[in-house]
């Protein structure tokens, strides 16, 4: 008798018409981080690693202006699958653009590695936790929820943004002004705001081709 996973992977993939109706609900975890911050987003199953790119950077609060890389682990062998530099031989990474999400997010409980940013490296934990059926009337992809505010961009990665929460945590640090003027401009907010404040009805996607096309012209 089949699980209701097995059940659940089998009616997800039983034709091509079937896919075209579904989504994919994903856990996105940025690790390294206390307390976590975290989203829960829903793409259609169409998606390519590309479209799923830009949905994490805008559910997240990135600003997309880094390289970025998802990783798959199948025993002994890594998968790579990204933005391939030119004239790089001597990795295998393959264009996001060109590889379908449902190749590889196969079954529920499925974890990549999302890495953005490889001067900071910023890892993501993307757990798949459910197919399911799109709503009639409602729009993807969407996050239905998540937890804690994003870093600002090129702040130093996990150690990096540590060391700017004890600083402006200390107004009498030598390094408090200019902090907090680094901060306002990066983030385009005045200081003092939440910086564990999330609102998922705020997030607002962008159209992957028009990323794409924006990124690549």
């Amino acid at each position: 008798m089949l699980s209701s996973v097995d059940q659940q992977s089998l009616n997800f993939s039983s034709s091509a018409m079937n896919i075209q109706k579904h989504a994919l609900r994903f856990k996105i975890t940025l690790l390294g981080l206390s307390p976590r911050v975290w989203r829960r987003i829903e793409v259609p199953s169409t998606y390519s690693f590309w479209d799923l790119h830009v949905a994490i950077q805008d559910a997240m609060g990135w600003l997309d202006y880094h390289l970025h890389n998802f990783m798959f682990r199948a025993g002994t062998n890594r998968i790579d699958i990204g933005i391939p530099e030119e004239g790089d031989t001597e990795t295998t990474q393959l264009p996001g653009w060109e590889v379908d999400m449902a190749e590889y997010f196969t079954e529920v409980g499925v974890v990549a590695q999302y890495e953005y940013d490889f001067g900071d490296s910023w890892i993501h934990e993307v757990r798949l936790e459910k197919f399911l059926p799109q709503l009639p009337g409602t729009k993807y992809p969407r996050c239905t929820g998540g937890a804690g505010a994003c870093p600002p961009e090129d702040c130093g990665g996990v150690s990096g943004y540590a060391r700017l929460l004890r600083v402006l945590r200390r107004p009498s640090h030598e390094d408090y002004e200019s902090s907090v003027a680094w901060l306002n401009a990066q983030t385009r907010k005045k200081w003092p705001y939440d910086l564990k404040a999330f609102d998922a009805t705020k997030v607002r996607f962008d159209n992957p081709r028009t990323r794409f096309r924006k990124a690549f012209s």
